[in-house]
């Protein structure tokens, strides 16, 4: 019954996600919407079409060979085939635990592999977006790899001493655990993991830098510093960011953003950015996520110890990694429910941070950065609605350009 359930599930994601990406397909030739208009010309247009059908057939098959392997996985009882192969390796439950995900995480790595170098390497070669050399590819694959094993294995081996010692309870201080982590990486992600895979200098003096400070100084914005970091190492595509809490709080700015946007552009672009800050966006969203994995811990509290799920997955009984397994899959229609409701609050946390440049005069600034960044992106100007209900955690270009002059009385 529950392998039935987790299969029907597998199957029920798939189909969801191949029919959003089908409706967004038949609505590429819906017509731009007028706002957008001259966005881009005919070559670019057309450019811009064959790039959404590369991304959507890459994705396709992405999601066809996933549930060629894990349907026979699942219905022939591998992993716990592979469970009972770990265990007689060794007797410690958690070894066993921690050699079982870190054989997951590999193999993981080495499926994910072909699709992320043929997106680097081919298509993103292909439209002009890919600055990666092949490299700083495999060795930002080790490092992410490895950072993501180690982060892993030590969560893993807190989890399982709680549950050792404090059994159904174990959720409580797990979310402890879940929450310090969180906080310690919304604090120090830029001065810890950035660092691994880019390099960040001070913005230097000059026109950029007062402007910013300028505008900052009039929101009443406190911030350590102004940084610049090389995404142009990796790609085209630009971005920036406002993070951190009290004396951590730092700008970061792609250089690709620089290089792309007049000043004017810039400080639009981050008038958003600290309007998401100034109306607590990032901490409310700290705050829905540790919620979030406090009722997951304390759904798996309830069922952690039951033989049907290891059984489920064709292993024997007691195996907590093969009920995290199970428990995780059976998770997907809570996550169906979940993403739209979670969308909705983000595309209105995106109409607020819109709304704080506007209000500081800023409007026409940001909606030019944001046509360019689109223009120089071949972002979708026309994502089907039920692709952007169901899917998008912004609101699409047409709909924030609209709210953002009528707030700035251009319309």
């Amino acid at each position: 019954m529950i392998l039935t359930l987790i299969i029907s599930f597998v199957l029920l994601e798939f189909a969801v996600n191949s029919v959003l990406s089908w409706l967004n397909g038949r609505w590429m030739t819906h017509p731009i919407p007028a706002v957008l208009k001259g966005l881009y010309d005919e070559a670019k247009y057309q450019k811009q079409q064959e790039y959404m059908r590369t991304c959507r057939r890459v994705s396709w098959v992405s999601r066809c060979v996933s549930l060629a392997i894990i349907l026979p996985v699942l219905a022939c009882g591998w992993l716990g085939w592979l469970d009972g192969v770990v265990k007689t390796w060794i007797d410690s439950p958690l070894l066993q635990l921690l050699i079982l995900y870190a054989i997951f995480d590999v193999v993981g790595t080495l499926l994910d592999l072909p699709f992320g170098y043929y997106s680097t390497f081919v298509v993103e070669e292909r439209f002009g977006f890919n600055k990666t050399t092949k490299r700083t590819f495999w060795l930002d694959t080790l490092k992410a790899a490895l950072l993501s094993l180690a982060i892993s294995t030590t969560l893993l081996t807190v989890i399982f001493l709680l549950y050792q010692s404090w059994g159904d309870r174990f959720w409580l201080w797990a979310l402890l655990v879940y929450a310090c982590v969180m906080v310690f990486f919304n604090l120090f992600y830029s001065n810890i993991i950035v660092p691994l895979f880019n390099k960040q200098r001070k913005l230097e003096p000059g026109e950029l830098r007062t402007a910013l400070e300028t505008a900052m100084g009039q929101w009443g914005a406190r911030f350590d510093d102004i940084y610049v970091i090389d995404g142009s190492k990796h790609s085209t595509k630009a971005n920036a960011y406002f993070t951190g809490f009290g004396p951590k709080k730092r700008i970061v700015l792609y250089d690709t953003l620089l290089e792309q946007l007049a000043t004017d552009q810039v400080v639009g672009v981050m008038a958003h950015e600290y309007g998401h800050y100034k109306h607590h966006d990032t901490l409310w969203n700290l705050v829905v996520a540790i919620v979030t994995i406090g009722v997951y811990l304390y759904l798996f509290s309830l069922v952690v110890g039951s033989d049907a799920l290891p059984q489920a997955l064709g292993g024997t009984p007691p195996s907590f990694a093969l009920a995290m397994i199970a428990f995780s899959l059976l998770l997907t229609p809570l996550g169906f429910i979940l993403s739209p409701i979670k969308g909705h609050f983000s595309r209105r946390a995106e109409y607020r941070a819109d709304a704080f440049a506007a209000e500081h005069g800023h409007g026409e600034s940001l909606i030019e950065g944001l046509k360019r960044l689109a223009a120089n992106n071949l972002s979708n100007l026309t994502p089907h609605p039920a692709v952007v209900w169901f899917t998008y955690s912004h609101p699409t270009l047409a709909q924030r350009i609209t709210q953002i002059k009528q707030l700035s009385h251009e319309v």
